[in-house]
């Protein structure tokens, strides 16, 4: 059981996981409750959490295969039990997990007969398979099965396009959707003159992830979401409307600075955040999964605590320095001093 507590002003809130199972490999349970909360308070946390749960958190799948010598994606090849279709199918719900952003490629190379299952697919190290006895196909005679695969690292569901078919690569409908479920209820209850309520969270996982990192990768999420919200209002936003539509103006690193600069002569490095800059989304992932959100974040630690950061690479680094230097005219030290 787990328990944490977080500081208001005028009260404690706490949560407490008060069930946790795991029913197979593919499935993960857990059971959280959150209080003591104002009335109202419950419904607006649980409704938000429940979307960011089975929304926003990413997920691997693998999204394309190809295989030589596959007319459609509806024929049968002599000596496999499986049509290509029901193949797609089985490769579709194969669940994976893996840190590293971008596609990244894999392959299924087996002479028949045999079965074919998720443990003879051949992954990069930064990929795993979380039930290997996953089923893929049934080889009934001794045939070659050689298909390559693409898993790429994204959140949501992608439907694929209508032209399925390029060369024998075939798109498979990719579900980057980790939480497979998520519920909410609410236990409302009188304290003194004061009513109050308690938060029940129930989550169900794939078990590329616990129900307890979802929450928590959940809940950072939503923080980022709202992050933008504390930064100072931007007063110069012309709205164009474009059939219909309104767009904003992106506004970079640069930009930001110039406008603190005109508007005042000093300025907080706590207003500008690094989801404005101009690095690549997995870099800009690797440093907020370290709590680096600002430029004052940044700007407290080192070169080398940027290099002890999981999968920042060195080339990744120097993109970071580059900028600091570019827009800011600030170096960053190898070492604290």
């Amino acid at each position: 059981m787990v328990r944490e507590e977080i500081r208001g002003s005028t009260r404690t809130l706490q949560w407490k996981c008060v069930e946790s199972r795991v029913d197979s490999k593919r499935l993960y349970y857990g059971r959280f409750i959150l209080s003591p909360l104002m009335k109202g308070q419950a419904d607006t946390i649980g409704i938000a959490m429940r979307r960011a749960l089975l929304g926003e958190i990413e997920g691997t799948c693998i999204t394309r295969a190809k295989s030589e010598k596959v007319p459609h994606e509806y024929s049968t090849i002599l000596g496999i039990e499986e049509s290509v279709h029901e193949i797609l199918m089985n490769l579709k719900e194969i669940v994976l997990k893996s840190n590293i952003y971008g596609t990244q490629g894999a392959s299924v190379c087996i002479k028949g007969p045999g079965y074919i299952t998720a443990q003879d697919i051949i992954s990069p190290p930064s990929v795993e398979i979380v039930d290997t006895r996953q089923h893929i196909a049934n080889l009934t005679e001794p045939v070659d099965l050689c298909i390559e695969l693409e898993i790429k690292r994204d959140r949501g569901y992608r439907i694929k396009p209508t032209n399925n078919s390029q060369d024998g690569s075939y798109p498979i409908d990719a579900v980057s959707m980790p939480v497979r479920n998520a519920n909410h209820s609410i236990y409302s209850y009188n304290n003194g003159n004061e009513k109050q309520e308690i938060l029940f969270l129930e989550i169900w996982t794939n078990g590329s992830l616990t129900p307890k990192e979802a929450l928590r990768e959940a809940s950072r999420n939503l923080i980022d979401l709202f992050i933008p919200f504390l930064h100072a209002e931007e007063e110069d936003i012309n709205f164009e409307e474009n059939k219909n539509r309104f767009t904003l103006p992106f506004f970079t690193f640069h930009d930001r600075l110039a406008n603190l600069k005109k508007k005042k002569k000093g300025f907080s490095l706590k207003c500008i955040f690094i989801d404005q800059s101009e690095l690549p989304s997995r870099t800009y992932n690797c440093l907020k999964r370290s709590n680096i959100h600002t430029l004052s974040d940044l700007l407290s630690n080192s070169q080398e605590d940027l290099m002890k950061i999981k999968y920042l690479r060195i080339e990744d680094i120097k993109q970071i320095l580059d900028i600091l230097q570019k827009h800011f005219g600030i170096y960053l030290p190898k070492n604290k001093f």
